[in-house]
């Protein structure tokens, strides 16, 4: 994708982006991709080298722990960046993670030390990127209480409504990437799922799950 410091698309989802120079922007080398849904998009060797910023989409903010399985962190949404790429990169550490796409998305990159260096000179920049990171670090924080304290069929419930609209009733994930979402082993998202399935609310395949009665799920919900 062509790179333009002046496209509405990426003013309108980052306009704190508008104070950088266009000598600067040559500097920074930026470039464009789309990535489509399940891609990794972002990895600690990337970390070494660019800054990202999400433009379309959302993304999973993913880590793997010293047994290999892997969990979900946080997500991200477009105009966000991601809160363990800038703290490791102002503090010198290396990323501890990595960015799966789960819509198709589109992302800005720029070198790394471009994208610090705006971080410490923009102000708009600044306020923009460490207010994101407040929102993303409580979102992480509810994330974390809620594995704790909501059961796992309702964290099941909100993570398909939560992926899903009225208009989109299609997600496309399989039961071992549910699982790493709320917290839980494959075998409860199925067992889970096949009582959902049973009910009529839901439809499922290989790599997908339907919604076909929001309604009912969004009933499981309530207090």
């Amino acid at each position: 994708m062509a790179f333009d410091p002046e496209d509405k698309q990426l003013l309108n989802v980052f306009p704190c982006l508008g104070a950088v120079q266009p000598n600067e922007w040559a500097e920074a080398h930026p470039f464009m991709r789309r990535f489509p849904a399940k891609s990794s998009i972002f990895q600690r060797e990337d970390a070494a080298i660019y800054g990202m910023f999400l433009l379309s989409g959302t993304v999973r903010i993913t880590l793997i722990n010293e047994q290999g399985s892997e969990s979900v962190l946080n997500m991200l949404t477009a105009g966000e960046v991601c809160s363990l790429m800038v703290l490791s990169g102002l503090s010198g550490r290396d990323y501890p993670g990595s960015l799966i796409a789960e819509t198709d998305v589109d992302v800005l990159f720029v070198l790394k030390s471009s994208f610090l260096r705006w971080v410490q000179e923009y102000e708009p920049i600044r306020t923009a990127i460490f207010g994101g990171l407040f929102e993303g670090m409580l979102r992480m924080v509810d994330m974390l209480q809620e594995k704790q304290r909501m059961p796992l069929e309702k964290r099941l419930v909100k993570a398909l409504l939560r992926a899903t609209a009225e208009g989109q009733p299609l997600i496309h994930a399989t039961h071992q990437e549910l699982a790493d979402e709320i917290g839980t082993a494959r075998e409860v998202v199925s067992r889970s799922l096949q009582r959902f399935k049973q009910y009529g609310w839901i439809e499922t395949g290989r790599g997908w799950v339907r919604i076909d009665q929001r309604r009912r799920l969004e009933d499981q919900l309530g207090d």
